[in-house]
């Protein structure tokens, strides 16, 4: 989950990702399993980690983004436990992972048999941590570098299936997310996860499933969050 905006939309410059970042998220993170999706392994922040006590000015120091990718978020855990379950709803599809953080959906549906798989986040730390992960679990994702929110549907490669997990935490980013993906819905199959913010749609939607998904107080004032995956329509 990295989904804030972007000043525009195209490949995002690497002037924030450290120099060498393999060894800054080897560094940084230990490598786990998300509650979830014990399954797949993945690069997290724990509480025996640097990032995880890391402030923003620490990070600001270090020229990177706030660890979004560091994280297993509610919607990402839901989206890959669904995947892994229902492989027939994935196999043979082309997905894109929008906003995909550490790429946890995207490396569960590379598991369940779709036929290739796109990463995209403003952060390309992000898209880093996504790669090593898919590395990690032995499946190839194919990473897509910029904020893609509002691109003509043309303009991508083509997609059967779009995934978005903790996209709408405000309204703002609601506001400009949701009527694209509604466009994309027109063309393609678009799932949103959601761990309940008042952002997220409430009409126009069809629920595909409802979980309680672990997280942690530090994350979400939580270690519980009602979950709900569902599929956009077009609108």
């Amino acid at each position: 989950m990295s989904a804030r905006p972007a000043s525009s939309t195209g490949s995002a410059p690497d002037s924030r990702q450290p120099p060498d970042p393999d060894s800054f998220i080897a560094g940084q993170t230990t490598i786990e399993v998300a509650p979830g999706v014990p399954e797949l392994r993945l690069h997290l922040a724990t509480e025996i980690t640097p990032i995880w006590q890391a402030t923003e000015t620490h990070l600001d120091a270090l020229n990177i983004e706030p660890p979004f990718w560091a994280f297993s978020w509610p919607g990402s855990q839901l989206l890959a436990r669904y995947a892994l379950d229902h492989p027939g709803r994935i196999a043979g599809r082309s997905v894109l992972d929008f906003a995909c953080g550490g790429g946890l959906a995207a490396i569960a549906c590379a598991r369940a048999g779709a036929k290739e798989v796109f990463v995209n986040d403003i952060d390309p730390l992000a898209l880093h941590c996504a790669g090593l992960n898919a590395t990690l679990n032995d499946v190839r994702v194919t990473p897509l570098p910029g904020d893609l929110s509002g691109t003509d549907i043309g303009d991508l490669p083509p997609i059967d299936l779009l995934l978005c997990g903790d996209v709408c935490y405000n309204q703002s980013m609601a506001d400009r997310l949701i009527p694209w993906l509604r466009r994309c819905a027109a063309s393609m199959e678009v799932w949103m996860a959601d761990p309940g913010r008042p952002y997220a749609p409430k009409t126009g939607i069809e629920i595909l499933r409802r979980s309680r998904i672990a997280t942690t107080l530090e994350l979400e004032g939580k270690t519980e969050r009602d979950t709900t995956l569902y599929r956009i329509l077009p609108g």
